[in-house]
């Protein structure tokens, strides 16, 4: 990569940071192309060079930012915590972002819209095996039932997608950061009171 690649590469890096930034907080629709522009140290012209509209500005910031999750989900699930401690990790991170960012950007990407449908699904097939193998190495060191089945537990986390992707994004982020709190407790607990040693 040569210097003009590597300024490109920083410029649209600068403008996915400022858009996500804008975006979780204040929504998609209240954002406009020249205050990211602005946030971003350039013209609105390079945005809609680099990225065509502002949708399609949004789902390049939202795989963006859903790969780098991922990733970092996967550096933890890989580390050295305990099994219990990288669960609960998980239901904070999930439940912390579900409180942060605004109703309307959450909203926005459990939309149905076909183009964020493949984005979103893209990315739950390419890092689906990994968590399936964090279950099964649960299941193996004995935190889940050693009698479920990698076909069941794939078939669980497939149900399990399928309810958040219908999700009813509330107005309300402090009802949002719950029901997603809730929803991975049930993903990872089940129904059952969590363990003594894990309240």
């Amino acid at each position: 990569m040569d210097g003009y690649q590597r300024r490109t590469e920083h410029k649209k890096e600068n403008i996915r940071r400022a858009a996500m930034e804008l975006f979780s907080t204040y929504g998609i629709e209240k954002v406009s192309v020249a205050e990211i522009a602005k946030k971003a140290n350039v013209s609105p012209v390079t945005i809609y060079n680099y990225f065509g509209t502002k949708d399609e500005l949004f789902y390049s910031v939202l795989t963006t930012f859903l790969e780098d999750a991922w990733e970092k989900r996967l550096e933890m699930i890989r580390s050295d915590l305990p099994y219990t401690e990288k669960i609960e990790k998980m239901i904070f991170e999930t439940t912390d972002f579900a409180g942060t960012v605004n109703p309307d950007f959450l909203r926005e990407m459990m939309t149905n819209r076909p183009e964020m449908q493949r984005i979103v699904e893209d990315i739950y097939n390419r890092y689906v095996p990994e968590l399936i193998r964090f279950i099964e190495t649960g299941r193996d060191a004995g935190y889940i039932n050693p009698d479920i089945s990698t076909e069941t537990i794939l078939m669980y986390v497939n149900i399990l997608k399928e309810a958040f992707d219908k999700i009813e994004v509330s107005g309300d982020r402090v009802k949002n950061r719950q029901l997603m709190k809730e929803l991975t407790t049930v993903m990872f607990y089940g129904l059952m009171n969590k363990p003594e040693s894990n309240r």
